[in-house]
């Protein structure tokens, strides 16, 4: 196993590495234009409960978190019923628009397209603020990708963890069946089964092949043969790991 990094240093190498730049979480918030909220669901309610109280009522608030409850335990509200997001909303106490939540990191720094491109990735954004999801939707523009209104938060499970538009990578053409297309009933399930071999895969295995895997799963490139080999090689290598 590798040595850890403190801490310290690992923040100040993302720094040097990102150009952001690290603040006390007490002042994150602070007049700012947008939040981002990126990190593990788990640790969303140790958030400070007054974490908000500098953010202007005009700044949308994006969730970016998926709930896996091997990661982060079992969250009862979330277990019975509770969309995920919502769970969210409730922890911050402001209304959030759930994006970026359904592409690797892998594509979302290295598979940005112009606009009009034809294999320009499409991601759903769902909230309940009309102006805050244009925001939302034009960042994403801004950005490389193309967007899709989703409905409102309550409609986000639509493309959680184990749901066909999970992570697939799709086009603006592609991402409205995928929506369609979701089970809630068997998303979780979907999920959880996904995570124990992700659990198992070495740090090495391409992002992209998991892409690949993704689109497979939610009927997408079936006549590649580059998807079935990536799912023949991610299923050899779970196997190899158990």
């Amino acid at each position: 196993m590798d040595r850890e990094l403190p801490r310290s240093k690992t923040l100040s190498q993302i720094a040097r590495s990102t150009g952001a730049i690290p603040t006390r979480i007490s002042e994150i918030a602070k007049g700012v234009d947008l939040l981002v909220v990126a990190i593990p669901m788990k640790s969303v309610a140790a958030l400070p409960k007054d974490l908000l109280s500098g953010l202007p009522a005009t700044s949308p608030v994006i969730d970016t978190a998926n709930y896996y409850p091997l990661r982060d335990g079992k969250i009862l509200e979330i277990e019975g019923g509770m969309i995920e997001s919502e769970w969210v909303s409730h922890m911050l106490g402001r209304p959030v628009i759930k994006a970026f939540n359904n592409i690797v990191a892998d594509s979302l720094v290295h598979r940005s397209f112009p606009k009009g491109e034809k294999n320009r990735i499409a991601l759903p954004v769902s909230g309940n603020d009309a102006r805050s999801k244009q925001i939302v939707i034009d960042l994403l523009d801004k950005m490389g990708f193309d967007a899709v209104d989703a409905g409102p938060l309550s409609e986000s499970w639509r493309y959680q963890p184990g749901t066909p538009a999970y992570c697939p990578d799709p086009t603006i053409r592609q991402l409205p069946l995928l929506l369609r297309k979701a089970k809630r009933d068997k998303a979780s399930g979907n999920r959880d089964q996904a995570a124990k071999i992700m659990a198992k895969l070495p740090p090495d295995f391409s992002p992209q092949e998991l892409v690949r895997v993704a689109r497979l799963s939610a009927g997408l490139d079936t006549f590649k043969p580059r998807s079935w080999i990536a799912a023949l090689r991610l299923g050899y290598t779970a196997l190899r790991a158990a």
